[in-house]
């Protein structure tokens, strides 16, 4: 239970013993800790790891790093690893301990961006940086925040002999200046400014294009909107036209009827047939009426889909009305002259089965159609931002509309 006390800004007994160099008891401790003492740490993110790597406490190091590898890579609320830490010291053992147990921490930066070569530099560790060096992860050019290598971090240090030591060492391996790594060349200068010439021109002819396709869009919308109601005008009559041919058959029924109004024949299948396709062609015509009537003419793409919901029941009232002109011919012509009636029959179903075939397909057609070029729209949307622009032509239905 002592164990798990802590003292002043959150101290552990393991990080006491750590910083001072206890190394049996900071054994003792890892070997009674079963509850994550290894990893407390203080108020300001350091750990045991960090404090004994500072110190250059190579066994404890040792210790720690065995009872819990990971702890090499964590980091202070300054973004500082151990590794930090072990190259503020003298200690190349600890450094080396370290790397074993994570060679890619020796690039992790802290929250500066400075990795364990800019602080090795900065504190004027010639040894360490040395070693650091020498490893395989470590790259001597890298950047802190601040845009400086390690090469500007010892320039602008204080002229003494450790600094003169590191930047011998640092330009042995290849260390060049931020500048020396950021200095355009002429060529890439030459291409870079053409491109942009070339992209200013590309997007000056873009916007022209746009306006042009803008107005060919808004002629095209306002023939498309005229179209629509030319197609609703035309279905508006034939649907009355429809409705009063329907209401008239079934007061001068075919056959006639006796003196109290009754149909002569209404018990033939014929009659009942003639009534019922009849009834059916009078409401669908009069519920095509009520639409057109009701319906406010705004935008264009509802208006088409009303359109083609009105003419699919005018196409249910044409073929109400063909059966009925059907029935209505066997009760005229009656059995002498059924040849006849049998020749309306072949007559009208051919000419309605063809007609309403070939709509039919044109349909299909259509829709297919439609779904391919939303398919395409969609693919050259997310593939260019400047045919987006250009799709308002699109969207006015440029291929062959159909009033189905």
């Amino acid at each position: 239970m002592l164990a798990k006390t802590f003292g002043p800004a959150n101290t552990t007994p393991l990080v006491s013993a750590a910083t001072r160099g206890h190394t049996e008891v900071v054994k003792l401790l890892l070997e009674l800790d079963d509850f994550g003492l290894v990893e407390m740490a203080k108020d300001n993110g350091k750990n045991a790891l960090h404090f004994a790597a500072r110190q250059g406490h190579i066994e404890i190091v040792k210790a720690l790093l065995e009872k819990d590898p990971q702890l090499a890579r964590r980091n202070d609320k300054k973004g500082q690893t151990a590794l930090h830490m072990a190259v503020k010291g003298t200690n190349c053992d600890v450094l080396r301990a370290l790397v074993d147990a994570g060679p890619a921490i020796v690039m992790l930066p802290d929250k500066n961006g400075n990795t364990a070569l800019h602080v090795a530099t900065r504190k004027k560790q010639a040894e360490i940086v040395s070693v650091l060096l020498r490893l395989p992860d470590t790259h001597v050019n890298a950047l802190t925040r601040s845009r400086k290598t390690a090469y500007d971090i010892a320039e602008g240090l204080p002229l003494c002999e450790e600094t003169s030591e590191i930047k011998g060492i640092l330009s042995h391996h290849g260390a060049l200046r931020s500048r020396e790594l950021n200095q355009p060349r002429v060529e890439l200068h030459k291409t870079v400014t053409e491109i942009k010439k070339d992209v200013h021109t590309q997007l000056e002819q873009t916007r022209k294009t746009n306006k042009n396709v803008h107005g060919i869009a808004k002629e095209l919308r306002k023939l498309h909107r005229e179209g629509i109601n030319n197609a609703t005008n035309s279905v508006t009559v034939v649907a009355v036209l429809f409705g009063m041919v329907a209401f008239a058959a079934i007061f001068t029924v075919p056959g006639g009827n006796d003196g109290y109004g009754i149909a002569i024949v209404v018990q033939a299948a014929s009659f009942r047939i003639f009534f019922i396709f009849n009834a059916i062609a009078l409401f669908t015509s009069l519920a095509v009426v009520v639409v057109q009537i009701t319906v406010v003419r705004g935008e264009t793409k509802p208006e088409r889909r009303v359109v083609e919901v009105i003419n699919k029941l005018m196409w249910l009232a044409s073929v109400c009305t063909t059966i009925s002109f059907i029935a209505s011919c066997y009760i005229v012509l009656g059995h002498h002259f059924q040849w006849a009636a049998l020749l309306v029959t072949l007559i009208g179903g051919v000419t309605m089965a063809g007609v309403l075939g070939t709509m039919t397909y044109y349909v299909v057609k259509s829709k297919c159609m439609r779904n391919i070029r939303k398919k395409e729209k969609m693919s050259r949307r997310s593939g260019s931002n400047s045919w987006y622009d250009n799709t308002e032509l699109s969207e006015t239905e440029l291929s062959q509309v159909y009033a189905l």
